[in-house]
């Protein structure tokens, strides 16, 4: 063929028309002007050099041409979405989304995802951290979210028993030995968990922990990093605190680990439920009981 094939849009835009035997009802359907379907079906009837149309003051109707040539074009448009939407499939079927808080997808979700991609390379996965928790996330194909007990999203399953750890620098923890000599550390405190001190104070038997003058922060990580440039003591979850602890950024100085009212949960919402997303979510979970703490 010397000269190129006609654009696609002439082609669709043909097929819708003959579809509906109306420029206006093909103009809807793909987003088009009705000036615009009549163009790419002059411009398609000026390529072929027939007309494809009868048009009459208030319908249209297909010439003989049209109705050989319609068949045609269906079969083609049929095989280019089906090649398309296979391809389309195979990407989504190869790449999963995790939604995640920003604690966990920087401190225990790494060692767990390299798990699974020692065993999954092909898999691409998107982490999408987040600080505020969203247990909705609307393009996740699974989301993991940190809850109250009393505040479990439907459908979320507990990814284990979480406990809370008291932590600070290596140079700091050597003057703590109990509630007494906590009481007189600087502190650092998380917005929306500042209930983790009063726990920790009543197993230390000190339940009315003084937060005056505390360095506050809204965000767990931000938290262990002021504690390990020796800021001062701080509380988290125990899965959070492992990879500080095993670096020597951080230490437990206390054998004491009271239960959490926080704990992580996860949950592939309803219809996205690919094969790699079902992989992935079994894998977290499984991996979750085998190494969560």
């Amino acid at each position: 063929m010397d000269r190129p094939p006609p654009p696609l849009n002439y082609i669709r835009s043909f097929e819708c028309a003959a579809r509906h035997l109306s420029f206006t009802k093909a103009a809807e359907e793909l987003g088009y002007t009705q000036a615009a379907i009549s163009t790419h079906i002059r411009a398609l009837e000026k390529y072929v050099g027939r007309d494809l149309f009868v048009r009459g003051t208030r319908s249209i109707a297909l010439t003989e041409i049209g109705e050989a040539f319609l068949p045609t074009l269906r079969q083609a448009l049929h095989q280019i979405d089906t090649a398309t939407d296979a391809i389309a499939t195979t990407s989504r079927d190869r790449s999963v989304i995790v939604a995640c808080p920003m604690s966990l997808a920087e401190n225990w979700l790494p060692a767990c995802l390299a798990g699974f991609r020692s065993r999954n390379p092909e898999v691409e996965i998107v982490v999408n951290a987040t600080i505020w928790d969203h247990p909705d996330d609307v393009i996740a194909d699974i989301s993991i979210s940190v809850n109250r007990n009393d505040e479990v999203p439907p459908g979320a399953s507990l990814l284990w028993d979480e406990t809370l750890s008291l932590v600070c620098s290596p140079y700091a923890g050597e003057d703590i030995a109990d509630g007494m000599s906590v009481e007189s550390q600087a502190k650092i405190v998380v917005a929306g968990r500042q209930e983790y001190w009063g726990l920790f104070g009543y197993a230390l038997g000190n339940p009315d922990m003084d937060l005056d003058g505390a360095i506050r922060t809204n965000a767990t990580n931000v938290a262990l990093e002021l504690s390990a440039n020796g800021l001062g003591a701080t509380i988290a979850l125990t899965s959070l605190c492992g990879t500080y602890i095993e670096r020597g950024l951080l230490m437990e100085p206390l054998q004491v680990r009271p239960k959490s009212p926080w704990s992580y949960y996860i949950k592939m919402p309803q219809g996205r439920r690919s094969n790699a997303a079902k992989r992935l979510f079994d894998y977290i979970s499984e991996y979750a009981g085998e190494e969560g703490l």
